[in-house]
């Protein structure tokens, strides 16, 4: 397949840097989006190859039409800018934690996705990568033999938007069936997202080479599905 562009949101650090490093080395152009735009070059210049930094804030719809005018051509979209507020369960929880939750994790993808549409509509092979969460998946937070989330309800803001994420990642493969729009669980890995993921064992580098693997689908390949970083198929 022939992959020449791809953006990655919330990529000067974790996860999202990974991504953008190994598709630099993939021989790709990336687009290393950052809120903070001189993280984003400091990122850029440690990725090197071909990562240029891009001034993009998720939540601001000025930032992201103006990214969007800087990208005329792109063949991949990896939606990795995500937060956790707190770890509330729904009796504790505030609206104001579940809003600005769902604004960086669900509505940001959103607006973000049908700005740059005009561009991935302008590729051979547009591919979409949504950066989930195994705890979004309401089979594995549900009571029952494979259940791997029982922690009363806590963390609610994140995991609900992360299931949201995936509703929403599979309407869009419903809407563009020329596209590859899958979204990812990478796994507890070792970033600053909560305070136990800072000092998790997992590697974010794998991770990452998971998000690559779904950017870099074949045209056969799955769309509108909910990935694990194994490549095994996680369940809604």
């Amino acid at each position: 397949m022939n992959f020449s562009t791809a953006l990655v949101t919330g990529a000067n650090k974790g996860i999202g840097r990974h991504i953008a490093q190994q598709l630099a080395e993939a021989g790709l152009t990336v687009y290393v989006g950052s809120r903070d735009r001189a993280r984003g070059d400091e990122a850029a210049a440690r990725i090197g190859g071909g990562a240029r930094a891009i001034q993009l804030d998720v939540t601001d719809r000025d930032s992201i039409d103006a990214a969007a005018a800087a990208v005329p051509e792109l063949d991949i979209l990896v939606n990795n800018a995500g937060i956790l507020v707190d770890g509330a369960a729904p009796p504790d929880a505030t609206i104001e934690a579940f809003r600005a939750t769902y604004e960086t994790n669900l509505f940001a993808v959103l607006a973000v996705t049908n700005a740059f549409l005009p561009a991935l509509r302008r590729a051979e092979h547009p591919r979409i990568v949504n950066i989930s969460s195994g705890t979004g998946s309401l089979h594995w937070s549900s009571p029952g033999p494979e259940q791997q989330f029982d922690n009363a309800g806590g963390g609610a803001a994140y995991r609900s938007s992360k299931t949201a994420l995936n509703a929403l990642t599979l309407f869009y493969a419903q809407a563009l069936p020329e596209f590859r729009v899958n979204a990812l669980a990478p796994g507890l890995r070792r970033t600053d997202l909560n305070a136990r993921a800072a000092t998790a064992d997992g590697d974010p580098a794998e991770a990452a080479a998971a998000a690559v693997r779904l950017a870099t689908l074949p045209d056969d390949g799955p769309t509108g599905l909910f990935h694990q970083y194994d490549g095994t198929i996680a369940p809604w």
